[in-house]
C-alpha cells in the first residue's frame, strides 16, 4: 500500500471508508482510492470520452475540448485544491475522471433528447448513468459486474438524484432523502467541474469565433480581468490575450475557492467526515462575490454561446440523431448488437417496455458522436 499522506481529520481516508459493495483483498502497491482511479482510467467508457462532445461536435475540429479533456482538466483543478486543503487527492481525482462516464454523445443536447425519449420509462440523467456505468455496465472483471468502486467514489459521482431514484439506491441514496452532504472530496469535484466547464467553454467559444472578448467585457468582473492582463503584459496577440484572460479567471476562482472553503471548514469545525456529511450546507464553496460572478458567466454563456445559431444547429442534429436511433431500436431490438438485443429482450420480459427502453438508452448513451452519426446514416 502507498504511504499515507497527511490528511485532515475530516478528509476521506481508507480508515473511515465505507468500502466496496463486494469486499476485495487490499491492493499491494497503492491505496484503495488510487485503485478506483486506475480502474476508471482503464474503463471502456473512459476511452470513449475522447470522442464525445463538450460543446462542439467532435468532428468540428481537433482543437476543441471533448469530455475526456474536460474530465482531465476538472481532475487537475480538484487535485490542486485537495492538496492545499489536505483532502484526499486520489479520491478527488477518481471522482472527477468518472463524473461524465454516463454522458451521451452530443453533450447536453444528447442528454436532453434521450431524457425526452425516456420520459415514459423513468427518464435519463447522466449522473445516474455514470453510476450505472461503474456499478453495472462496465464488464472487465470476472468476479463482478462494473468496477466495484469504493462507496466514497460512487458518492461523488452521483451529484444529483431524484427522490424516487434515491430510494432505490439504498445507502448511497440516503443523503438525498435526508438532505445531508457528501464528503469534501465529492463537493470539491462538483465545484471543480463548474470552474472547468465555464471557463473552458469561454476558451473554446473565443477560439471558434462564436463569442468575442468585447462581448465578455460587458460583464464587469471580466472587464476588470482583461484590464489586469493588459496592464500586466501590454500589447500581445489577440489569441494569447484570450488565453491569459481565461487563465487569470481560473486562478482567481481557485484562489477564492480555497480561501472561502478554508473559512467555512474552520467555522463548522468538523472532526470527521461524518461531521462534514451532517453540516448544514456545503463547505467547499465560493465567496459571495465570486459565486455571483460565476452566475453572471453562466448566464452569458447560455445567451451568447449555447444559443448561438451554429451551436443550435448542432443541437438540432443531435436531437434528431438520438431520437431516430431510440425509435429504431425500440421498434426492433435486433437492430442493436446481439449482446444488447439479448439484454433488451430479457428486460422486456421482466419489466415490459421500460426494461427494454433502459437497455436502448444504455446503448445510445455509450456511443461516441461520430459512431452515432454514422449509425444514423446507415
Amino acid at each position: 500500500m502507498t504511504p499515507t499522506r497527511h490528511l485532515a481529520i475530516y478528509a476521506a481516508s481508507e480508515a473511515n471508508s465505507r468500502g466496496r459493495a463486494l469486499p476485495e483483498p487490499a491492493p499491494k502497491y497503492r491505496g484503495e482510492y488510487q485503485r478506483d482511479r486506475d480502474r476508471i482510467i482503464h474503463a471502456t467508457a473512459f476511452r470513449r470520452l475522447l470522442y464525445k462532445t463538450q460543446v462542439f461536435v467532435n468532428h468540428e475540429g481537433d482543437m476543441y475540448r471533448t469530455r475526456l479533456t474536460h474530465s482531465l482538466e476538472v481532475a487537475q483543478i480538484a487535485r490542486t485544491v485537495a492538496r492545499a486543503l489536505s483532502l484526499n487527492e486520489d479520491l478527488a481525482e477518481a471522482i472527477c475522471l468518472a463524473h461524465d462516464l454516463g454522458h451521451t454523445p452530443f453533450g447536453h443536447a444528447g442528454q436532453d433528447a434521450l431524457n425526452a425519449c425516456m420520459r415514459d420509462y423513468g427518464g435519463f440523467e447522466h449522473n445516474l448513468q455514470s453510476l450505472r456505468v461503474v456499478d453495472e455496465l462496465e464488464r472487465r472483471y470476472a468476479s463482478f459486474a462494473g468496477l466495484n468502486l469504493c462507496f466514497e467514489t460512487r458518492e461523488g459521482i452521483l451529484k444529483h438524484c431524484s427522490l424516487a431514484n434515491a430510494r432505490a439506491l439504498g445507502e448511497l441514496g440516503q443523503r438525498f432523502i435526508e438532505r445531508t452532504q457528501p464528503g469534501l472530496e465529492a463537493q470539491l469535484a462538483n465545484v471543480a467541474d463548474e470552474i472547468a466547464y465555464n471557463n473552458h467553454d469561454v476558451d473554446d467559444g473565443l477560439r471558434a469565433g462564436l463569442i468575442t472578448l468585447d462581448q465578455l467585457t460587458e460583464i464587469p468582473f471580466l472587464a476588470s480581468t482583461v484590464e489586469i492582463i493588459s496592464q500586466r503584459y501590454g500589447h500581445m496577440a489577440h489569441s494569447l490575450l484570450c488565453r491569459e484572460v481565461v487563465r487569470e479567471m481560473i486562478d482567481t476562482l481557485v484562489t477564492d475557492l480555497l480561501r472561502s472553503s478554508h473559512a467555512a471548514i474552520a467555522a463548522a469545525g468538523p472532526q470527521s467526515i461524518d461531521d462534514v456529511r451532517r453540516a448544514a450546507g456545503p463547505l467547499i464553496l465560493f465567496g459571495s462575490e465570486q459565486a455571483l460572478n460565476q452566475r453572471s458567466l453562466k448566464g452569458f454563456l447560455r445567451e451568447h454561446l449555447y444559443a448561438h445559431p451554429r451551436v443550435r444547429e448542432m443541437t438540432e442534429q443531435a436531437h434528431a440523431t438520438v431520437t431516430g436511433l431510440f425509435e429504431r431500436f425500440m421498434a426492433d431490438n435486433s437492430a442493436m448488437p446481439a449482446h444488447h438485443a439479448e439484454r433488451a429482450s430479457n428486460q422486456r420480459k421482466l419489466l415490459g417496455d421500460a426494461g427494454a427502453a433502459r437497455v436502448v438508452a444504455d446503448y445510445i448513451a455509450g456511443m461516441t458522436d461520430r459512431f452515432a452519426l454514422s449509425l444514423r446514416e446507415r
